[in-house]
């Protein structure tokens, strides 16, 4: 029997092995953070779907049988003269195409438009205006929410095409109706773009005369083949750390094996919250899951890696990186933690006596770790965002060995959970909030040193005359034109009646963190905004969308609790990976987490990273005072997929008296400064800072 419309249990059916592709959708995969989710969109509407190489020759595509062909969106520039190659005739051989960012730039130059590089960047959910007569967007509003993530843009539109979909000044969509081609600047992907489903359905169904009859079998069974096709009689060594994708992993593979062939091992690598290991191992014990516990806290902080000699040294050379302790990359240090954990799991196999090449390892790698970190299982275009600690080099070099089982890395977040309580696991453990595999390490802001860049004086007087627009107006500047020429009309108009009512500062902080842009990973400036009055949250959820545009050197904003800062810190207080630094970030995330699950509205939130910032505000500049205190940054988070999300909005999603007592209980722990609140959605930040 069919099941459709999105049940979260399903997968292709063996009818798809006979080769053919009959009324079936092309994704011609261009590098997009996406382009798993388009995909799973299709198939949630019963349509079956193939993700193919960009460069898949239009001739293929005619003769398998396909019904129609989405592109999706990527990092790379149509006019970059290594732009990824592709066939044109893809938009000549008569079948319907539907081009997703990267995908309508494509059709648009095809056909003789030009794109360009805007002085403006949009990187969230925005407002557009749609052409509702247009067949694309019949039956929807004449505004809509989407999602949106470019820098460049369609400059001239392409012959034969009309505007049908408008963000301010921005071209968000085109059209040539008679030869049934579409282009979206937007992601009707994902879930910020409100009605973005209906726009796919209506292009498969409508537009492509597609039909709903692709036949699903159950997934969890899938699965189950995979793992005892793969490790027959052999062990199956299990890194288990309590969360939902490990524990889900995990209860596959007791199903798929005999209970002696699975090795489950809990490994302690000094970067867990508070009595987290001894919470792990009582939850897993009451599942019924043998668990071994290993203390490797010293291994992992003096652990270290290879790493090429530099980022742009494209020869195998390599270094051996700094101790884990001592480094300050984000990158490098998910590194060195991932390539740790196999080195202890190796250790493990030997103290059992067990050949290290009779043994299989089993991660619970879920589609999004794979994606962000460039795997070629992903997409073969997309750009690192973060190396996840799943999907290292000495990772990828036992996948290539075939020695690595991950029965979820089709999965998404919210597909995970369905299929954890049809395995039966309690809903305390389905439900629990993520924490990643590196831990607190990676919510530790390290750092030696500032980051001040030459364009560090330049954007504070454009977060100045943003946050005091209602005045700057009065005297005209140059950068004055440039923060205009980047909002439209009602933008404009909402940003005088802001800051005409609230008195507000904007700065930058001198620290880094990562983020995504426009399919491609960003590490760069956080924006500080405070203001003299209680906060107004709408305004400020109105501000962290719009500044990011304007300032593409920013990829987070986040409100500074606590009196108005007069003097923004300029420098930090020098931060490692340390026992007592952790200790302070590890009481902070307890008080955080104890005041969330009391106030019943830890179910409300899909995830809430507490970080660590090396940042000490309030010194008086003349006394010269030393940075010797650090702030903790509140990041509330809303998500199904993880792919994309919002931040929960005080007083809406989560009430404003849970986070204020959060704030003040954290503000009681030694060493700490200011707390602050993340007000960035995904893109432009990840959903963890590092």
């Amino acid at each position: 029997m069919a099941l459709c419309n999105g049940d979260s249990k399903l997968e292709i059916s063996s009818a798809e092995q006979n080769g053919s592709c009959e009324g079936a959708v092309a994704i011609l995969d261009a590098g997009a953070q996406y382009g798993k989710v388009i995909d799973r969109r299709v198939r949630e509407l019963c349509v079956r779907s193939e993700i193919l190489p960009l460069e898949t020759p239009a001739f293929a595509l005619r003769e398998q049988g396909y019904r129609a062909i989405i592109i999706s969106g990527g990092p790379a520039s149509v006019y970059a003269e290594d732009a990824p190659w592709f066939d044109p005739a893809i938009f000549t051989i008569g079948k319907p195409v539907l081009g997703i960012c990267y995908g309508m730039q494509m059709m648009n130059k095809v056909f003789g438009g030009t794109v360009h590089k805007k002085s403006v960047r949009e990187d969230g959910v925005f407002s557009i205006s749609l052409d509702n007569t247009c067949s694309l967007f019949r039956g929807l509003q004449k505004e809509e929410l989407v999602l949106l993530t470019h820098g460049d843009s369609v400059d001239k539109v392409a012959d034969g095409f009309k505007v049908v979909a408008q963000s301010g000044n921005i071209i968000a969509g085109i059209a040539n109706e008679q030869k049934k081609l579409y282009g979206m600047q937007f992601h009707p992907e994902v879930d910020l773009t409100e009605r973005g489903m209906e726009m796919l359905r209506t292009f498969l169904f409508e537009i492509a005369g597609c039909t709903s009859n692709f036949t699903v079998q159950n997934r969890q069974q899938s699965c189950i083949n995979e793992i005892r096709e793969k490790v027959d009689k052999s062990k199956v060594l299990v890194l288990l750390s309590g969360g939902v994708d490990s524990t889900v992993c995990t209860a596959l593979l007791n199903k798929a094996l005999n209970q002696d062939q699975v090795i489950a091992v809990h490994i302690d690598n000094g970067f867990m919250r508070k009595r987290e290991s001894q919470s792990v191992e009582e939850a897993l014990t009451k599942l019924g899951i043998k668990l071994k516990v290993v203390n490797a806290a010293h291994t992992f902080y003096n652990g270290t890696t290879t790493l090429p000699i530099s980022e742009e040294d494209r020869t195998p050379r390599k270094r051996i990186s700094k101790t884990l302790n001592m480094t300050t990359n984000p990158e490098e240090k998910r590194k060195i933690i991932g390539d740790t954990f196999v080195k202890v799991a190796n250790e493990v196999i030997g103290e059992m006596n067990l050949k290290p090449e009779e043994v299989f390892l089993a991660q619970g790698t879920l589609r999004p770790d794979l994606i962000e970190s460039a795997s070629h299982l992903a997409s073969g275009k997309a750009e690192v965002i973060k190396t996840h600690h799943n999907d290292t080099e000495l990772i990828r070099k036992l996948r290539d060995e075939g020695k690595v089982i991950e029965p979820l890395k089709d999965f998404h977040k919210d597909e995970v959970r369905a299929l954890g309580r049809e395995l039966g696991l309690p809903e305390e453990i389905v439900s629990r909030h993520p924490f990643p595999g590196p831990g607190l390490s990676i919510r530790v802001i390290c750092a030696e040193e500032p980051f001040i860049c030459k364009d560090f004086a330049e954007t504070n007087n454009i977060l100045k005359i943003i946050t005091d627009f209602s005045a700057s107006v009065k005297k005209p500047h140059a950068l004055l034109q440039r923060v205009k020429s980047c909002i439209s009309d009602e933008e404009e108009e909402k940003l005088m009646q802001i800051t005409s009512l609230h008195s507000l500062n904007a700065f930058l902080l001198p620290i880094k963190t990562v983020g995504v842009q426009g399919d491609c990973r960003s590490y760069s400036y956080v924006c500080g905004v405070t203001s003299k009055e209680s906060p107004h949250w709408e305004s400020l959820m109105f501000l962290a969308r719009l500044i990011p545009r304007m300032c593409h050197n920013i990829n987070r904003v986040v409100y500074v609790f606590g009196s108005h800062v007069k003097e923004p810190p300029t420098d930090i207080t020098p931060t490692f990976l340390t026992t007592g630094v952790l200790s302070t970030l590890r009481q902070a995330d307890f008080v955080a987490h104890s005041i969330l699950r009391e106030s019943g509205y830890s179910g409300k939130i899909s995830q809430m990273p507490v970080i660590l910032t090396p940042l000490h505000f309030d010194r008086d500049p003349l006394q010269k005072q030393p940075s010797c205190r650090r702030s903790v940054v509140v990041r509330t988070f809303i998500t199904s997929d993880f792919m994309t999300g919002i931040p929960a909005m005080p007083g809406n999603h989560i009430p404003e008296e849970v986070v204020l007592k959060m704030v003040n209980e954290i503000k009681k722990i030694p060493g700490i400064s200011r707390v602050m609140y993340d007000l960035t959605s995904k893109p432009p930040g990840t959903t963890e800072w590092e």
